[in-house]
């Protein structure tokens, strides 16, 4: 039996993929998340074989969840299902350890290969994504980094998604100052002045929703 985690911030689209999903006789949807962080917690908490994830989660997106989900459950493959298909960040969710890769807009039976292609630990990704784009991404040297730390792109996020300081330091768990710390070398990093400028690079290299 295939156990399948589903993380996306919509009902209608959970309770479509579980449609999809249970259906087959050898699939097992086992856990559903709405946002980043619990999509991780949950993949902890039941190993699944493959998790589903939505780029574009509250809290954590796709990109650290897929970061946190191969480090810390690294037998779970990762299917992105997005409406994203930004070259950009696909290579960015590949760099992050993700196997697969299917547009919202493509159709049921696309779903159905990538799950059956990552259940046999196999890539799959669709005709969106180029075997040009994965060709560039295979040669690319490791030493090419964001410049951002993983931490500091989380504390990014949750500073556009309206957490304050004191909230998100209560979410991961650390000091004020260090969120404090983290938020200063953001901006100086980036280059930006303002909380407005953090939001509006954030939409813009989307890392959260407009």
């Amino acid at each position: 039996m295939t156990k399948i985690l589903v993380a996306d911030n919509h009902d209608i689209v959970r309770a479509g993929l579980r449609k999809i999903f249970d259906a087959h006789p050898k699939w097992e949807v086992v856990a559903e998340a709405e946002d980043g962080r619990d999509a991780v917690r949950k993949t902890i908490e039941t190993k699944p074989d493959i998790a589903v994830i939505d780029y574009a989660l509250p809290m954590l997106n796709g990109i650290e969840v897929t970061r946190e989900i191969r480090s810390r459950s690294p037998k779970t493959e990762v299917l992105i299902f997005t409406t994203y298909d930004n070259e950009k960040l696909i290579e960015n969710l590949l760099t992050a350890g993700a196997r697969g890769y299917v547009l919202k807009s493509d159709a049921k039976q696309e779903l159905v290969d990538a799950i059956e292609a990552l259940a046999a630990h196999r890539p799959y990704f669709t005709g969106k994504v180029s075997n040009t784009l994965l060709d560039a991404y295979m040669k690319r040297p490791s030493t090419e980094k964001s410049a951002l730390t993983n931490r500091e792109r989380e504390i990014l996020q949750l500073i556009a998604e309206g957490y304050t300081n004191k909230l998100i330091a209560r979410l991961l768990k650390v000091s004020l100052k260090t969120v404090e710390t983290h938020r200063a070398a953001i901006m100086r990093k980036l280059k930006l002045d303002s909380v407005a400028d953090l939001v509006r690079y954030a939409i813009r290299n989307k890392i959260v929703q407009p």
